[in-house]
């Protein structure tokens, strides 16, 4: 009956009339939000990051700089399952994989399931192709309210470019969302931008995605930095990530994302709280 419910709600809120009842479910959420405290002691020594496939191999610092997810951490200690919510457009959606299971969501899911063993994690997918980060931004706050997530995983910044969103704009969404996720004490990682020979050429692809470098780095937010891990392994090894449109990502292109992206949770998960 509850799923059924939030199913209803989340229906309505496709529409464009809904300012009511995405107040309603912040509301809700923001009453019941619990402390997120598993099968993961903290005692025991921390995973190992997986290691990488033949054909993702990247320098660590193409990867993302390690950032603290204090509260993921925390769950671990104290949960069976893990509810990882990731949001975002077409590359959350799986847009250009053979199947959905080749999507990364779905096989970020059973990396981490193989590392964190005796934890049970559940991904959720909720990418909407063609979005702006302005558009999910609005959906993320609800979603994070029905699914309550312990760390959420936002691709963002690729149609922002390409539609031309401001600069300013875009940082002031981000920011503004992070703010947001932090106070309801949710673990946020951003997903960059990835790369294209033509996004490269780019003078306001090129300006979103500093933008985006310069954000994480002054909120001290994980960034997954897709455009230089892409860039690296297409130039090193001649590997196409890319589907036959030149934009979407290929089943390997999904692969190696999904990897970066445990990769840089992983090493961030374990990492001792900042000094305040």
């Amino acid at each position: 009956m509850v799923v059924g419910m939030a199913r209803t709600i989340r229906n309505a809120l496709s529409c464009a009339r809904c300012v009511f009842w995405r107040s309603i479910v912040i509301l809700f959420f923001d009453m019941s939000l619990a402390a997120a405290t598993s099968a993961v002691r903290a005692d025991d020594p921390p995973p190992s990051p997986p290691a990488l496939s033949a054909y993702c191999q990247v320098p660590a610092s193409d990867i993302a700089t390690p950032e603290p997810l204090p509260h993921l951490a925390a769950a671990l200690e104290n949960q069976k399952t893990i509810k990882v919510l990731a949001i975002g457009s077409s590359s959350t959606v799986g847009v250009g994989a053979s199947a959905a299971s080749n999507g990364y969501p779905a096989q970020l899911e059973m990396i981490l399931e193989k590392i964190f063993k005796g934890v049970a994690i559940d991904v959720v997918n909720r990418g909407v192709s063609g979005e702006v980060a302005a558009t999910t931004a609005e959906r993320l706050k609800v979603e994070v309210a029905l699914e309550q997530p312990d760390l959420v995983l936002w691709q963002l910044g690729t149609n922002d470019a390409l539609a031309r969103v401001p600069v300013e704009d875009f940082v002031e969404t981000v920011k503004d969302t992070l703010q947001w996720l932090k106070d309801h004490q949710v673990d946020t990682v951003l997903v960059g931008l990835q790369f294209t020979p033509r996004a490269a050429k780019d003078e306001h692809y090129t300006a979103i995605r500093n933008a985006l470098r310069e954000l994480a780095v002054s909120e001290n937010v994980l960034l997954v930095r897709r455009f230089e891990a892409m860039q690296f392994i297409e130039r090193a090894t001649q590997t196409n990530l890319l589907s036959g449109d030149d934009l979407h990502l290929n089943d390997l292109g999904y692969r190696c994302m999904a990897e970066h992206i445990a990769r840089a949770v992983i090493v961030s998960t374990f990492l001792l709280k900042r000094p305040h």
